[in-house]
């Protein structure tokens, strides 16, 4: 069944209104139809079953036939802090932690980011990362779309440390596996996953990290790509609290 999201207030009286680019995707693309029935979600953890009433070229209109909370989504609120990689990396990291049940990102410039981002181009890519996001979690099924946050700082992103339950930040000198860290805080809510670009963490990074509090952690004997590594630490950690496999 296909999926969509709406604004809560395009929610009244048993029926949902879809405006915007959807219209044309349901429309023409889909090819959907008077009785034809899609998965919508408000955005707040309900999700609705819908069956269409009226198809215009400016909005589509349906007729809620059941509403449920959904159970897509992770108990465990993972934050992926992600130092600036090259290319389109950002793209793929924003696709697939979001179809891994990722709820925020943030893009971090560190000390070894090759990418340098001016404030206006910084503001367009956000932008891009939340409609890639936004699509990932319309294709994955997921209740909410992920928050894409505007481009921080290093020392910025320290000062966010103290609002999670566990920040870990993945480094390959480190001994004390993710795994040992994870059975040991097993029941946490909020965790932060601290990612570096594809130059990694300089060591006076990773200390100022510790002093604020974020646990450094090895992903065990091979070194991760940027893309992988948030991949894979966010995998094993939604695998231990039971949300995976």
């Amino acid at each position: 069944m296909h999926h969509f999201f709406v604004e809560p207030s395009a929610m009244t009286d048993g029926q949902v209104t879809i405006t915007g680019q959807d219209v044309r995707h349901i429309t023409r693309s889909l090819r959907l139809d008077s009785g034809d029935k899609i998965s919508v979600a408000d955005g707040a953890g309900k999700k609705y079953i819908v069956e269409l009433t009226e198809l215009t070229e400016q909005f589509v209109k349906g007729k809620v036939q059941q509403d449920f909370v959904a159970d897509v989504e992770p108990a465990t609120k993972v934050t992926l802090v992600q130092g600036l990689p090259k290319s389109k990396k950002m793209d793929l990291i924003a696709q697939k932690t979001t179809e891994l049940g990722i709820e925020q990102i943030i893009p971090v410039e560190t000390e070894r980011s090759i990418v340098k981002l001016k404030p206006s181009k910084a503001k367009r890519r956000q932008k891009r990362w939340q409609k890639i996001a936004k699509e990932a979690a319309k294709q994955s099924g997921r209740a909410k779309i992920p928050e894409v946050k505007e481009l921080t700082d290093f020392e910025e992103m320290l000062s966010l440390a103290v609002e999670y339950d566990l920040a870990l930040i993945p480094w390959e000198e480190e001994e004390a596996s993710l795994k040992e860290v994870i059975v040991g805080n097993n029941k946490v809510e909020q965790v932060m996953i601290v990612i570096g670009p594809e130059g990694g963490f300089s060591k006076q990074e990773v200390e100022r990290a510790k002093e604020a509090g974020i646990k450094s952690v090895s992903l065990g004997s091979r070194i991760l790509r940027t893309e992988t590594a948030g991949l894979a630490t966010l995998s094993m950690l939604l695998y231990q609290t039971g949300d995976l496999g």
